[in-house]
């Protein structure tokens, strides 16, 4: 439940269109659920402005299932389950078979469409797995992200060729293994907020993205934000929260 969600229902109940012990019964479920296996944090939108998401790996199938089932219970919106094994997608889907498959992601209740431009750059193709989930949890809170995809420095003038693209964003993430470079060129060319992901992508001394991680905190590209090692979620999440929410049209 976010904070439109909860002001839509205390004025569904001052207005009679819902009772308040049906109110009360939804409201009992906050601020979370402890359904044995897991806690579920119904209030984090109210906190942060996103909901709760489900993060696949360490769970069995089942676990996956209830947690989803929980949040969809509550009213949470987007549901998102990030790193999904084929079990785990099997098993949310016996749940409520409206999710929409991404990948590895499964989203129910997307969010409203939402107007702002967001690119998502990849340096090779090897890196494409990490900007797929990037732009899934984007997909999920209503965003239709744009994909630059292999314009790494090995070979530059492939971005300079799409220079307007990177110009028109109202927010970059760029996704980038081997020395990360590619994140400090995009923070030199463009205004807007930009999200550097390093990935586990390169050969022996790229250490599974740590040289990444290290080249793209170290950036002259003054501002650049970095997340951790293969996190496109995390990176989608950072975008979300430099946008701000949603406007909500007025009734």
């Amino acid at each position: 439940m976010d904070a439109y969600a909860l002001r839509v229902l205390l004025d569904d109940v001052a207005s009679g269109g819902v009772e308040p012990d049906d109110a009360v019964r939804l409201l009992q479920r906050l601020p979370f659920a402890d359904i044995g296996i897991a806690r579920v944090d119904h209030h984090r939108a109210l906190r942060q402005g996103l909901p709760e998401a489900v993060y696949g790996p360490g769970k069995t199938a089942e676990d996956v299932a209830l947690v989803v089932a929980e949040l969809l219970t509550g009213g949470s919106g987007p549901v998102v389950l990030s790193r999904a094994e084929k079990a785990q997608v099997e098993a949310a889907l016996a749940i409520d078979g409206s999710g929409t498959v991404l990948g590895r992601t499964v989203v129910w209740r997307r969010a409203e469409p939402r107007t702002e431009r967001v690119l998502v750059v990849t340096a090779g193709t090897a890196d494409a797995p990490v900007a797929d989930e990037c732009e899934a949890v984007l997909w999920a809170h209503g965003l239709e992200p744009d994909r630059l995809a292999d314009v790494g420095v090995a070979g530059l003038h492939r971005l300079l060729a799409d220079l307007d693209r990177v110009h028109e964003a109202d927010a970059v993430v760029v996704v980038a293994g081997m020395e990360g470079a590619l994140a400090s060129v995009v923070g030199g060319l463009t205004g807007a907020p930009v999200i550097a992901v390093p990935t586990s992508v390169g050969y022996g001394a790229s250490l599974e993205g740590v040289t990444a991680l290290l080249g793209m905190l170290a950036s002259c590209a003054s501002g650049l934000s970095v997340v951790g090692i293969d996190n496109g979620f995390g990176a989608a999440c950072a975008v979300l929260r430099l946008l701000g929410p949603a406007e909500v049209a007025a009734t």
